[in-house]
């Protein structure tokens, strides 16, 4: 933008947003220390719901939220001035002029030219509706680093229900059943107005209020919105005996002993006859719940989360017959010896969350630095690409440098295979990899393992057989947990031993939020070694029912699923070495399966090109001279003229009649 009005001499009237949560846009001082994202969101609620504003015209004692209140007096007037607000710039906006910086930044969403916000609040139908509902169909929806764009859409239409959920649901039910009584008593006028316009259809019942956080109907298509409600849940006490035999009966079906598996329409089958619960209630459940919240006027929603879940799940399982399975466990993977049972609604088809995005919007465009294969995509999405293109890098000098370690100095094949995994010499030789790695490899090294359990069997073993001891001498060691707090402290800290010249080594996993969020730029990531292919648990059955969905529906064998989860993984964490034109950085694979082409044929095309024959099945000693002779390489002067013309473009040479037909010819490519 600055470049723009330096050049043009005037200012362009562009504006870019960012919009996240509640949680991470809140300035209200009470609210915003609230540590969990519900619980700012029940809080932010009970200051701003329409009615707790309307209680405060005539008790000016009702608490409401000043931020809120300015911003509605005076915010809407006056739009946002022209410019790009990142999070940071929203707070401190919303602070000079005392306005809400979240509704704010939702209300200016319409006069924005981009908006940059999670996946969830398109592909999430609960979260779209009350979000992305505005937008308009000529826009362009960029899903940028969508390598995970699948899992996305799944986790979106899942629910997972266990016994503390059903427990929580009925405490939820009698406060329920409690306020109504008191309504009863105290304003039945209410109640009766709410039969009414839901006999009128729930359109009318859905007077949209921005405040109100209820979140939408999961699936709900228009029609169904149109028509009344059925009898039986109409009246707010029918519908609280409704809800009640629903989680007896769902009570009833965690009794388990052993693994049960079924299709919706099975189960809708069991409950008809053993409950006499129709289909066509259960559709209206979670539209019907978010009605009597709003007519109770309850305050805290934050509370009822529990009986939402509930409610969505009903609306879901008798809205979809295929795409969905049920599965009920008696125990977690985690802890087969502990009776926890938990049903899991697991949606097998990404493409059910996805399809309204296409056909709602023109132009979609998916991307990532990681999409491979390209193919894979369109199937497991199901739909028809446009264009589909993979494009290289241009550098101006070779900055990264991929190696298959496949072999110790022993000559002991090197693998994270199950078979393998706890052989004494493997666990050995991948210490020899990093204690030889850091002993070369300035400052920072990112080290990723395929799961939290085989990370701390190997380095419980490193530290028996006096590994971790000879590391430590070369850099200071930090370690990835499940605790995002602890994580945090680590990265954190592992910055700071790169900084000070110590040097560092930071032990991660796959899938963790090292390996997708965080960019490790210059020194903090100068190699990283993966060590093992990091397949997914293949013994969860929710897993099982997703590849067997995919067999038949999509014609995706089991394997090659597999292999390319596990390939587009490794690729995303070894990827965090290079994160500009300038840097530079090792990428280590270590497991000798990394050189089978059916595993290298699926890493992108930008890191496959400098995956050498030469560097296929190395051994520790081969590795680290090829790494010394890499290293002394780019330790050499690189300054900016060396990329004029490669990787860099002045104005003269990108306005130049070749420059331009070379441009026309990747357009035409593409």
């Amino acid at each position: 933008l600055e470049f723009y009005e330096k050049e043009k001499g005037e200012k362009l009237h562009f504006l870019g947003l960012a919009l996240s949560s509640r949680k991470n846009l809140c300035i209200h001082p009470e609210v915003s220390c609230l540590r969990f994202g519900k619980e700012v969101d029940g809080k932010c609620h009970s200051l701003t719901a329409s009615y707790i504003r309307a209680q405060q015209h005539q008790d000016r004692g009702v608490q409401t939220c000043c931020f809120y209140e300015e911003f509605d007096a005076h915010g809407r007037q006056v739009p946002i001035p022209f410019g790009v607000y990142n999070l940071d710039d929203l707070k401190a906006y919303g602070r000079q002029k005392g306005w809400c910086p979240y509704f704010l930044a939702r209300y200016s969403i319409l006069h924005a030219n981009i908006v940059v916000y999670s996946y969830h609040y398109l592909l999430d139908p609960k979260i779209a509706d009350l979000v992305s509902k505005e937008l308009a169909r000529k826009s362009v929806v960029v899903f940028d680093e969508a390598h995970n764009i699948d899992n996305v859409c799944i986790d979106s239409m899942s629910v997972n229900i266990t016994r503390r959920t059903l427990d929580r649901c009925q405490d939820n039910v009698e406060t329920l059943q409690k306020t109504i009584r008191r309504i009863k008593e105290t304003d039945s006028q209410r109640l009766k107005e709410e039969y009414r316009q839901l006999v009128e259809g729930l359109r009318e019942a859905n007077v949209a209020r921005e405040t109100d956080v209820y979140l939408a109907n999961p699936v709900l298509p228009d029609e169904v919105l149109q028509e009344a409600v059925p009898g039986n849940i109409r009246m707010a006490e029918h519908f609280m005996g409704f809800l009640k035999r629903f989680l007896e009966y769902l009570k009833s079906r965690l009794r388990v002993h052993h693994m049960v598996q079924e299709s919706p329409p099975s189960f809708l089958k069991d409950i008809f006859e053993k409950v006499c619960i129709e289909r066509k209630p259960l559709r209206f459940c979670a539209e019907r719940l978010r009605s009597l919240l709003r007519t109770l006027e309850i305050a805290d929603i934050a509370d009822f989360s529990p009986i939402t879940l509930i409610t969505n799940f009903a609306t879901l399982v008798s809205t979809y017959a295929k795409g969905f399975t049920i599965i009920i466990e008696p125990f977690e993977d985690k802890t087969p010896t502990i009776s926890n049972p938990i049903l899991h609604f697991s949606c097998m088809d990404a493409s059910i969350a996805i399809k309204p995005i296409f056909e709602r919007f023109q132009s979609v465009v998916i991307t990532s630095g990681t999409l491979s294969p390209l193919d894979i995509y369109p199937k497991i999405l199901d739909f028809r690409p446009v264009t589909m293109a993979t494009f290289t890098m241009t550098l101006a000098r070779t900055c990264l440098c991929p190696m298959v370690v496949g072999r110790g100095n022993d000559q002991v094949a090197i693998s994270s295979k199950f078979e393998t995994r706890e052989e004494i010499a493997v666990i050995r030789n991948y210490g020899n990899l990093l204690l030889e790695m850091s002993a070369i490899v300035p400052d920072g090294i990112v080290a990723f393992f395929t799961s939290y359990q085989y990370m701390e069997n190997i380095v419980a073993s490193w530290y028996e057989q006096g590994i971790l001891e000879n590391i430590q001498r070369n850099k200071l060691l930090f370690i990835e947990t499940q605790d995002g707090a602890e994580t945090s402290m680590a990265l954190e800290k592992y910055q700071e031993a790169c900084e000070n010249g110590r040097g560092a080594i930071l032990l991660s996993v796959a899938r963790g939020k090292v390996s997708e969020g965080i960019d490790f730029v210059h020194h903090f990531g100068r190699a990283v070694i993966m060590f093992g292919v990091p397949y997914v648990y293949t013994q969860s059955r929710i897993l099982k029912a997703r590849l067997e969905y995919l067999r038949d529906q999509f014609q995706i064998r089991e394997n090659d699923f597999l292999t390319f989860d596990a390939m587009r993984h490794a690729a995303q964490c070894v990827g965090r070495a290079i994160r500009g034109k300038t840097d530079y950085g090792l990428m280590v694979f270590a497991d000798k399966r990394f050189a089978r082409a059916d595993k290298r044929g699926k890493l992108p095309r930008w890191i496959q090109e400098h995956l050498t024959d030469a560097n296929l099945n190395l051994t520790v000693d081969e590795a680290v001279q090829v790494a010394k002779y890499f290293l002394r390489q780019m330790a050499q002067p690189f300054r900016k003229e060396d990329q004029l013309g490669l990787s860099l473009l002045t104005l003269e040479q990108l306005q130049s009649e070749e420059m331009l037909q070379k441009i026309e010819q990747i357009a035409h490519q593409v």
